[in-house]
């Protein structure tokens, strides 16, 4: 037995400290190819200092094998090295039979530093070179998916699928694929993709995007088929609750689709979208209790989200619940930075309970952000017509008529008060 062999063994046993022994031995007594074969061990199981050791006394020893330098190369990248294996390859020439694989292990390490554009350039180099190999090719796309340039990935896997390559580096390459088409908007094509793979063949995530392509197509009653169907499988995966929710929502199956968000709930207690829509729903439902209770939850898993917060004084309001409102849009308003919606609010509650001059000062306050909302300019507008202040409620008739010309009501409402004037 090598002393390679008994390290091995050691290393099985988990002596490390034999195995350290017979390491050395090695190093001296063993032969280069049973070495070679340590180090690949050796790389395969974690222990890189000590395969980096091995390839480098083989590379001393021969100088002219270019593998073992891209081999070393891989190692430093691993480490965050980038130098290091930068180094090893600029000693490859273009004559080499590792040229390629140089080229390749250049642009990873290009990539892991942050510089897509000289990996894509190394990429595009090794292509011209070796226009027939599929792996430039896959390593092309895999790049172009990565910076989130789907069209010219899909061009590539295209090419790939022509050329029936299916698979490469554990990669479906019609997956990534639909993928790109997905992602790049393409929807149908990504479709027609999935619509052809073989069913056992479609793991979760591919049903999910299905589902989810189909709610982008607006085909909602297939997006609530797939995505039931995955519901069924598997309860647990969360993210479809959201979007199987927004299709049977789209088919005006708001029951059902508050159900759904309440299941989602029950096993994703902190998703705050699954608060967000249910709240949305119950509004809709005309469930002010359900909704209040969905958007104190949603709150506490982000105390500053003003959006929920307006939505909550809207709630309240509804409700006919001015005090409170007031109380708790002061208390945001102190404690956060305040948005025009939450001054609109707060003057319309201010408003209901007679407080006119607190009224006034905050739809002022909303109005420099909310002076293109034809519904604060109308809210504004029988504001001051109720305060008899004329010359406020013609300028925002004015401002108001700019965006909806054609109401004659508020047309006329202009026309008369201009006449008086």
């Amino acid at each position: 037995m090598t002393n390679s062999e008994q390290m091995l063994t050691a290393l099985e046993d988990n002596n490390l400290e034999q195995a350290q022994t017979y390491f050395q031995q090695a190093l001296v007594a063993d032969e280069p190819d049973t070495l070679y074969s340590l180090a690949e061990e050796l790389y395969a199981m974690g222990f890189l200092e000590q395969a980096t050791t091995i390839y480098q006394q083989l590379l001393a020893q021969f100088p002219e094998e270019d593998q073992i330098r891209t081999t070393l190369a891989d190692i430093p990248d691993s480490n965050g090295h980038y130098e290091d294996a930068l180094n090893y390859m600029a000693d490859i020439t273009p004559e080499s039979n590792a040229y390629a694989e140089s080229l390749l292990t250049a642009a990873d390490v290009y990539q892991t530093k942050g510089l897509p554009e000289v990996s894509e350039q190394k990429l595009l180099t090794a292509l011209r070179l070796y226009p027939d190999e599929p792996v430039m090719q896959f390593a092309l796309a895999e790049l172009y998916f990565e910076m989130g340039e789907y069209v010219k990935a899909a061009n590539y896997y295209e090419t790939l699928i022509d050329q029936d390559v299916v698979e490469l580096g554990q990669v479906n390459i019609q997956k990534r694929l639909a993928t790109s088409y997905a992602s790049s908007g393409a929807f149908e094509e990504a479709l027609q993709i999935y619509e052809g793979l073989t069913p056992e063949f479609l793991t979760e995530d591919d049903q999910f995007q299905m589902g989810f392509l189909y709610l982008q197509i607006k085909d909602y009653q297939k997006a609530i088929e797939i995505l039931t169907k995955l519901q069924t499988t598997d309860p647990q995966y969360t993210s479809l609750y959201t979007y199987l929710a927004a299709a049977q929502e789209a088919q005006n199956q708001l029951e059902d689709a508050l159900t759904t968000v309440q299941t989602g709930i029950g096993y994703d207690a902190y998703n705050e979208v699954l608060y967000q829509k249910g709240s949305d729903l119950a509004l809709q439902l005309g469930n002010n209790e359900v909704a209040e209770q969905m958007l104190n939850e949603a709150l506490k898993i982000d105390p500053d989200n003003m959006g929920e917060i307006s939505a909550l004084s809207q709630v309240y309001r509804r409700q006919g619940r001015h005090a409170e409102n007031i109380a708790f849009l002061q208390d945001a308003i102190e404690n956060h930075k305040p948005t025009a919606d939450l001054y609109w609010s707060l003057a319309q509650s201010q408003m209901a309970v007679d407080d006119v001059d607190q009224a006034r000062e905050n739809y002022l306050l909303a109005y420099p952000d909310l002076k293109d909302n034809s519904d604060f300019l109308h809210d504004l507008i029988l504001f001051f017509q109720e305060m008899a202040q004329v010359p406020e409620m013609l300028a925002a008739l004015k401002q108001y008529l700019k965006l909806v010309p054609n109401d004659l009501e508020m047309q006329t409402l202009y026309d008369d008060y201009q006449a008086m004037q």
